[in-house]
């Protein structure tokens, strides 16, 4: 009889290894174990369905089993939706408001919707960037919907907040790096005067919503250095889970079950310069963590296994930037590499986690930037650009390699506004999910009959 249970349980595990639970996917790293994936494809070729959108974002599609889930901005209506999609078919299952009213774009780039939702396969998630959020079981029933701004403020980010909440471990986390005082930033309020503006992590509980805890995340950072757009991920380090958080100048590590800071390592920023604000999140593997320092400059490797104020002897190596660097995008680790994508040099690098060698870099031969982050599955490296062109790279080896350029996108050629794609792609049930200005791909090798 434990023998037949554990088979199940086996059994269960595989099927699920590689859904796209959150934005970073089931290793939190951009690696999935998908295999059999696509190198060549576009509009007609090699896709399964394609579903239209209500609103572009940048939110990422969330895959668990049958399901897709995304958030969108629906101008029309002045509404924030939770998206639920058949991921067999691309039909819409449900679509629920989880807030309606007022401007669903406060700056020319991101929408107040571009956080990605994250589920643990029960429980599904959606914030917005105007704190506001609710969770749902699979069949759209809501199990709680909230206002962060009555209880905690309004986030105070002089840009439109883009963190994505993250499921693990029965909670839900979420990152609220921000100026440490309410302020004003082209005629908008940002933040909420009289409440405590310190920056914080939140853990939640996904079937009711309720506050687990609350942890300030303090920084000696100045003005809008403070802010990040980073999204908060669970590694194990030690036989234990960390929750590692990046912004304010610093990286930090938490005991992911109370919120307990266990470590950091700061900085980057010596000269404490006020508008370097984080947006690319942190990566781990191979004993090591990655802090992509912004504005192009390096990456920092932090080793892991320590504890309290990190020096920088506690640091494997720190990058040239000149050759490794990212300022939006969040780099990948798969099969014992980190993979870099630069956006403003549209150049990707492999690297040895250990050393920082860089094993090999190439110039994608894209005509606008790249602000997607890599996804990496089979042996292939997705990126997607601005106008929605896929570029497909071989991951390993010795030398960069380019497999193909797909076309994806509406036929417009915006250039970094709030048309252009951003979306990362997620790898799950055999194929890419790929979310362009409009639609919504299922890509997939076509079978031979």
């Amino acid at each position: 009889m434990r023998l037949l249970l554990c088979s199940i349980l086996a059994l269960t595990s595989s099927l699920h290894a590689a859904d796209w639970p959150n934005w970073r996917g089931p290793n939190q790293d951009g690696s999935s174990d998908e295999k059999n994936l696509p190198v060549k494809f576009n509009k007609q070729l090699n896709i399964q369905w394609a579903a239209d959108l209500p609103g572009l974002s940048a939110s990422v599609p969330v895959v668990w089993g049958d399901k897709v889930f995304l958030t969108a901005p629906i101008e029309a209506s002045k509404q924030l939706v939770a998206l639920c999609y058949d991921a067999n078919t691309g039909a819409e299952l449900w679509r629920k408001v989880v807030s309606e009213g007022g401007d669903l774009q406060w700056d020319v780039k991101s929408n107040l919707a571009s956080p990605s939702a994250t589920t643990d396969g029960k429980h599904v998630v959606f914030l917005f960037a105007n704190a506001t959020a609710a969770g749902f079981d699979f069949s759209g029933k809501e199990l709680w919907k909230r206002d962060f701004v009555q209880t905690h403020g309004a986030f105070g980010t002089q840009w439109t907040y883009a963190s994505s909440p993250l499921l693990d471990g029965g909670k839900v986390y979420i990152e609220v790096l921000q100026r440490n005082e309410a302020f004003e930033y082209k005629g908008m309020q940002k933040g909420t005067p009289g409440k405590d503006m310190s920056s914080y992590i939140l853990a939640i509980d996904p079937a009711t919503g309720k506050d687990l805890w609350k942890v300030i995340r303090p920084s000696d950072a100045v003005a809008e250095s403070l802010e990040a757009y980073s999204s908060p991920v669970i590694h194990e380090v030690d036989g234990k889970k960390q929750m590692l958080i990046l912004g304010g100048d610093c990286i930090t590590g938490h005991d992911a079950e109370t919120g307990k800071e266990l470590w950091r390592w700061g900085t980057w920023n010596t000269e404490k310069i006020g508008h370097w604000r984080m947006v690319a999140s942190p990566i781990a593997g191979a004993g090591v963590v990655l802090a992509c320092a912004p504005k192009k400059n390096s990456v920092y490797a932090v080793k892991l296994g320590k504890s309290g104020i990190l020096k920088d002897t506690d640091l494997a190596w720190t990058s040239d930037p000149k050759e490794v660097s990212s300022d939006v995008s969040t780099p990948a680790f798969y099969d014992g590499k980190f993979y870099v994508l630069d956006s403003d040099r549209k150049v990707l690098a492999c690297v040895e986690p250990k050393s920082g060698k860089v094993v090999w870099s190439g110039e994608l031969p894209s005509k606008c930037k790249l602000e997607s982050s890599p996804t990496i599955a089979d042996g292939k490296i997705y990126m997607t650009n601005f106008w929605g062109e896929v570029y497909v790279v071989k991951a390993g080896g010795d030398a960069f390699e380019l497999l193909s350029v797909n076309e994806m996108g509406d036929g417009s050629k915006p250039n970094g506004d709030s048309k252009s794609c951003r979306s990362s792609i997620a790898a799950a049930n055999g194929g890419l999910y790929i979310r362009t200005q409009d639609k919504l791909y299922f890509v997939k090798m076509a079978v031979a009959k």
